[in-house]
């Protein structure tokens, strides 16, 4: 067996559990919600949300006479239920897709707490936003013209232009919304486009909010707020150009890069209001109103992915464990691990830590590919079959966005809290999906359409 390195030449972080997500993983062993024949689950925290919401909206509450919106940015976490725990929590809903809106209101947010986005927006999904009365944020020139045919007299959806102030990259370029060549937004930096963006609002006394977002995850604090700087000024110069406080409200995006090292909340929504206090103190003055749309930074750390070790094997002198945790809810991490890595805990078929002296492994998932792997060569204690992986940062994007690779079913997800004397109590955010529903969704009612297709004559070249 090849012996074990130092923690710091492993190429990424491990994790000793909190204890409230370890109760969790034992219960829901004890519970079978983790078993063998359920061996991958999604997990969230309801009271760590909940606190996540409050550090988020008491950041902003330090600051006297600032009136702000927070939206949750649904793709973060795309189930009803997540949404209406958010809605309870005084959050509104940013979305980006026809299915996204569907769920939002579905969760039960009022329409003037939502707020449209994406940069491909149909004329059907722009006249349902305009008729619902959500806010809508125009990606181009083109989307905006199309918006002015659409939009119903008197109608009360908000319109904003997006715009991408082109400050630079993050560390992870696909996550940079902010760059040069970005796909969203007007490009600001663009020769003839500021020009351009003021004259658009003089044309249209409708068009009363300016939208930025800069990039999520990789993207520093300083990058973010420059970017949130350069949107404030275009909406001075704006409305000194149309002699009038026409821009009214600044939706800000989100972005809010989350620790994956280790348990720690950092930066926090403190630090995130105090670097935009620093960069942009007039965007507190009181003269607009504030749009955000955080989304990983209110989910990640309070959430987790428990999965069944299966096998374990050695290969070339390296021990790997088999688990039902791959690329199917860890896509991100899977092919861009050093942009996504993830910490690991390990427990035993009982939901217990797993004691005992630490060997370097593997940590792979099921999927049928050399790659999927979510952690390589990590220090944890030996793993054996019939123990559990927890893969813990896990609460946006990973479980709630499943990849139907090798048509695996969505993992069941379970949202927890203490219960009443000790211990923990799961409630379904959704169920596991069966195998009916996987061939019903891979067109089961269509089985012999192809086979009918045609006259069955071979065609000639």
């Amino acid at each position: 067996m090849t012996p074990t390195p130092p923690a710091s030449d492993l190429g990424g972080p491990s994790a000793t559990p909190s204890d409230r997500f370890g109760d969790a993983v034992r219960q829901a062993v004890a519970e079978g919600l983790l078993s063998e024949g359920q061996p991958v689950a999604g997990f969230l925290d309801a009271d760590g949300v909940r606190d996540s919401v409050t550090a988020l909206h008491e950041a902003f509450a330090a600051v006297p006479g600032v009136r702000v919106l927070h939206t949750f940015a649904a793709k973060a976490a795309s189930l009803v239920p997540v949404l209406r725990l958010l809605a309870d929590c005084g959050m509104g809903c940013e979305v980006a897709s026809p299915g996204e809106l569907r769920l939002a209101v579905e969760a039960g947010f009022a329409p003037e707490k939502i707020v449209l986005d994406s940069p491909a927006k149909t004329r059907d999904e722009l006249r349902t936003g305009l008729a619902l009365g959500v806010a809508v944020n125009a990606d181009s020139f083109d989307e905006l013209r199309r918006i002015g045919e659409l939009r119903p007299p008197g109608s009360a959806s908000g319109v904003g232009l997006r715009i991408n102030p082109q400050v630079g990259e993050g560390s992870i370029g696909a996550m940079s919304t902010a760059t040069a060549t970005s796909k969203f937004g007007v490009a600001l930096r663009d020769p003839g486009v500021r020009e351009q963006i003021v004259r658009a609002f003089a044309e249209r006394p409708w068009l009363t909010r300016l939208h930025a977002h800069v990039g999520s995850q990789g993207c520093p604090l300083e990058l973010i707020a420059e970017g949130i700087a350069e949107t404030y000024r275009l909406a001075e110069e704006i409305n000194g150009a149309v002699g009038a406080r026409q821009i009214t409200s600044l939706d800000i995006g989100g972005g809010l890069p989350v620790n994956f090292a280790d348990h720690e909340v950092r930066p926090s929504f403190g630090d995130y209001v105090a670097a935009l206090r620093a960069s942009v103190p007039g965007l507190f003055d009181g003269s607009y109103d504030l749009v955000t749309e955080f989304g990983r930074s209110l989910l990640a750390k309070n959430g987790f992915i428990g999965a069944r070790v299966e096998y374990t094997k050695d290969a070339g002198g390296s021990r790997i464990a088999l688990t039902h945790a791959g690329a199917q809810v860890a896509t991100r991490t899977v092919f861009m691990p050093e942009a996504w890595p993830l910490r690991v805990g390990a427990f035993d078929a009982e939901g217990h830590p797993r004691s005992g002296p630490p060997m370097v492994q593997d940590i792979a998932g099921p999927c049928c590919f050399a790659g999927d792997v979510v952690a390589h060569g990590r220090e944890l204690p030996e793993l054996r079959e019939g123990d559990y992986v927890v893969l813990y940062d896990t609460g946006a994007y990973y479980f709630s966005t499943h990849w139907a690779y090798n048509s695996l079913p969505r993992p069941a997800v379970y949202g927890f809290a203490g219960g009443p004397g000790g211990g923990v109590r799961f409630v379904p955010v959704r169920d596991a999906q069966s195998l009916d529903s996987v061939a019903q969704e891979s067109g089961l009612d269509h089985a012999a359409a192809l086979t009918g297709l045609g006259t069955g004559v071979p065609r000639t070249q």
